[in-house]
């Protein structure tokens, strides 16, 4: 009998390698390195190396190797999640300025309106037998409502606009995005779960009593527990962290919503200002993030196949792609001009919040995972998906050009000029 770790240690170091690769190929494009790591998890799968060369991919990822990278992966994604939650800072939503609220709004409204309008269309062509029209259509408006949060972030970072006006704006508006979505998504998976509506009523209730306790009871015993740690050791509150994750996606998965859900609200609810939170954080991000998280890459690579989409169905791949860039630009750069910004603000809000990225990779796996939406359409979104995040640097730099507000610190010499004149709505 062979040993089943074998076909594990040739799987993950060539699919780290690659991801890797492919991340630092695609930042000499300008592109950030989600790009590559997605891009990497595709091709080896069906669509590159399956068709090319079957037998090299069923060596490097065997049947019997594929359900414990699954596994390995979804870890990865539990602590990519965890860090969003630990990121958001749901405070700021409260006291956020008229225009951003107006603006997260309708870049959710919108595209989801319009995603509805597809969706009815696309219900006959591509839902999974059994799945009734109302969670497919709501999946489908909520994956085309989608802004991601941190690859928006890594974007600004890597041109240095994260603390100028523009950046500011951008990253407080796809919090509020992220909120809602998040909210919106919980709704769909409890109704495609649940074989009633009632059904679905009690998953969200039980969802809604498990977030409050964990914001209410679990934060403040939480945060002396942490305290105490940190003074004995880094390595107890890193373990602690983790199995409070865990236990957390644990949780929110036998209520009957998906295990990232739990990973999720419990980053939120974590508490913040602790040195040694910020430096589990940090190993989080530096270790399982780089080692892990591309196996959930390969994993949505292996569901992604071109070759079995016949040619008439890219026609709906170009109206998915259509309709979520009219919907997501659309709704957010003409909010910011309705609240009073000038239209190249307006045009470079709008650019920011059409990236969708890993989140909406995220999204996608958890509907193919609940059989909301089959493979067909999860390889049309995720098209439109690598797309829409990969034209977002070179827009942003063809339209940010020489503005001062959208510029790095320092990058112009006009001290006179107010850059947050024109943002106010």
């Amino acid at each position: 009998m062979s040993d089943p770790l074998l076909p594990v240690l040739l799987a993950v170091p060539v699919v780290v390698l690659a991801c890797q690769a492919g991340g630092r190929a695609v930042r000499l494009l300008g592109q950030p390195p989600v790009i590559g790591e997605i891009l990497a998890g595709i091709l080896l799968g069906p669509s590159l190396l399956g068709w090319l060369a079957p037998s090299v991919q069923h060596h490097i990822l065997p049947p019997s190797v594929l359900p414990i990278a699954s596994a390995l992966g979804n870890l990865g994604l539990l602590a990519f999640l965890f860090l969003i939650g630990l990121e958001l800072d749901l405070r700021s939503l409260g006291t956020t300025r008229g225009s951003v609220a107006a603006v997260s709004l309708s870049g959710v409204l919108l595209p989801m309106a319009l995603g509805a309008a597809l969706a009815s269309a696309l219900y006959p062509h591509f839902a999974p037998y059994g799945v009734g029209r109302l969670p497919f259509t709501l999946f489908v408006a909520v994956a085309l409502s989608i802004t991601a949060f941190p690859v928006l972030a890594r974007i600004l970072a890597d041109r240095g606009l994260e603390t100028t006006p523009l950046g500011a704006f951008a990253l407080a508006c796809a919090a509020t995005d992220d909120a809602l979505a998040w909210c919106l998504l919980t709704t769909v998976v409890a109704l495609s779960t649940s074989g009633t509506v009632l059904s679905a009523l009690t998953t969200l209730a039980l969802t809604v009593i498990f977030a409050a306790g964990l914001t209410v009871v679990l934060r403040p015993l939480l945060r002396a527990l942490l305290e105490r740690a940190s003074r004995t050791s880094d390595d107890l509150v890193l373990v602690l962290l983790f199995a409070g994750l865990c236990l957390s996606a644990y949780t929110t998965d036998q209520i009957g919503v998906h295990a990232a859900f739990g990973a999720f609200l419990f980053g939120v609810t974590a508490p913040r200002g602790l040195p040694a939170v910020e430096r589990s954080a940090a190993r989080f991000r530096a270790v399982l993030l780089p080692l892990l998280l591309p196996l959930f890459f390969v994993d949505t690579g292996l569901h992604t196949d071109f070759s079995t989409l016949p040619a008439g169905q890219w026609g709906w791949g170009a109206a998915i792609l259509a309709v979520a860039v009219i919907g997501k630009w659309g709704g957010t750069a003409g909010a910011a001009r309705l609240t009073g910004s000038d239209w190249r603000w307006s045009a470079a809000v709008g650019t920011l919040m059409n990236c969708r990225g890993l989140t909406e990779f995220v999204v996608l796996g958890i509907g193919l995972q609940s059989g909301v939406i089959s493979e067909a359409l999860f390889t049309l979104l995720v098209v439109m998906t690598v797309i829409t995040t990969a034209a977002t640097a070179p827009i942003l730099r063809r339209v940010a050009s020489d503005d001062p507000r959208m510029t790095p610190p320092g990058a112009h010499d006009d001290p006179e000029r107010d850059p947050t004149r024109e943002v106010a709505g």
